[in-house]
């Protein structure tokens, strides 16, 4: 707990204070993208950004509260060109899925850290386990919200019984393509297949839509 309240502490910094934390927020991300959370050291991400282990601790108190301010940090990043910083619902929410695809595919390293963080989660007492729990839980709410939002806007009909296993589908397949893409990127387009399976999983989930889904 003690972590996850200096994370939260730390929002608010000096301009230089601020720009130092983006550095090894960004150094950090890279390092555990290639080398995990267990592997990748505080000292390497020290060496990056041209400071000491002590000196990253005195900006995150912990390996733990620097690995959970990564993953605040990479979703900061997703809304913050968006109206209120938060994904949109709808029709829209879905565009957002497909324009995120899109960038993560001009941004290897980004997407990597993802990757391999949320797969590490699933291991016993990681401390990113409740941020991809919550992460999850949370987003399936707000896809099968957006499925029932572009029903009415669209005037289609929704199948409810589908609509919550579309919703788990759809993230299944951005991580799922995020990892073959990463592991073979001259065979696996990203953002052209998220875009495919997506509308395939939209119109599985209702009737009397539009032919163009998005």
């Amino acid at each position: 707990m003690a972590d996850e309240q200096h994370v939260r502490k730390s929002t608010k910094h000096r301009p230089e204070t601020s720009q130092k934390r983006r550095e090894i927020l960004k150094a950090a991300s890279e390092v555990f993208g290639l080398k995990g959370t267990s592997n990748g050291t505080l000292e390497e991400i020290a060496d990056r950004v041209g400071m000491t282990r002590a000196g990253i601790l005195h900006h995150f108190g912990s390996k733990r509260g620097l690995l959970l301010a990564v993953l605040q940090y990479r979703d900061t990043s997703e809304v913050e060109n968006l109206e209120e910083h938060h994904i949109p619902s709808g029709a829209a929410l879905f565009r957002h899925l497909i324009e995120t695809a899109r960038r993560n595919a001009s941004r290897p390293g980004i997407t990597r850290t993802f990757v391999t963080l949320s797969s590490e989660s699933i291991t016993d007492h990681n401390a990113g386990h409740d941020y991809f729990l919550n992460r999850y839980t949370n987003l399936r709410e707000e896809i099968t919200q957006a499925l029932i939002d572009m029903a009415k806007e669209r005037k289609a009909t929704i199948d409810m019984a589908k609509a919550d296993k579309a919703s788990s589908a759809i993230l299944a397949v951005m991580d799922g393509l995020q990892l073959q893409w990463l592991l073979d990127g001259e065979h696996v387009e990203l953002a052209e297949t998220t875009e495919y399976a997506m509308n395939a999983l939209v119109w599985s989930v209702m009737s009397n839509l539009d032919e163009q889904a998005f």
